[in-house]
């Protein structure tokens, strides 16, 4: 689930043609997100992540929680809620 957006700074060195140090911030806007599976809150960066996916109606999974079981999961909840078997080859997505 989306939490909220979060920026985040990032401090860098930098040495000049003279050999200083110079230090400078750049900041990086995260998204603050809760896992679906576990419930853990975890940050991604907006710039890798598709910004229409920044609402409720996705499902977000942690990376220490596998996608793939718990998005096999939801197709099973989906197929007990239209009382199918699971061995049926309809597609419930257009039901």
């Amino acid at each position: 689930m989306f939490i909220e957006t979060r920026r985040v700074p990032k401090e860098y060195t930098r040495i000049s043609k003279l050999k200083k140090s110079h230090t400078y911030t750049r900041y990086r806007t995260v998204a603050v997100l809760g896992c679906d599976s576990c419930g853990s809150l975890f940050e991604r960066d907006i710039g890798h992540m598709d910004h229409r996916r920044l609402n409720d109606t996705v499902f977000h999974v942690c990376p220490n929680c596998d996608a793939k079981r718990f998005a096999q999961s939801k197709g099973a909840e989906r197929k007990r809620f239209w009382n199918l078997t699971a061995d049926l080859d309809i597609d419930i997505s257009k039901n």
